[in-house]
């Protein structure tokens, strides 16, 4: 199913989610809170990333937060950069849903 944001570009469930984030605080949350953390395309929506964790997880969602990462400050030798920007979502499943990674 085809997703369509307010930009008005079409993203389908494997172009929103774009990868899991497995962390020591994302595995934590995991266990205590059955809340899984992704890295999501910048243009997606709660609603957007809610449908494409249902549809490629076939599990149930009850929330969905999300975090707009800024990019840091970098060095490298005399110049300045920045790392890219990014959007974080903290997804928390219904208590009788799993998403096992391993």
């Amino acid at each position: 199913m085809a997703i369509v944001p307010k930009s008005g570009v079409v993203l389908e469930s494997y172009q929103v989610i774009l990868k899991p984030l497995i962390t020591e605080k994302g595995t934590y949350l995991s266990s205590k809170r059955n809340a899984y953390t992704f890295q999501v395309n910048p243009l997606a929506t709660k609603f957007d990333i809610k449908k494409a964790v249902e549809e490629l997880f076939s599990v149930k969602v009850e929330k969905v937060r999300t975090q707009n990462r800024v990019g840091k400050p970098r060095r490298h030798r005399m110049k300045l950069g920045y790392t890219s920007a990014w959007k974080k979502a903290i997804v928390t499943l219904n208590d009788d849903d799993r998403i096992a990674f391993f």
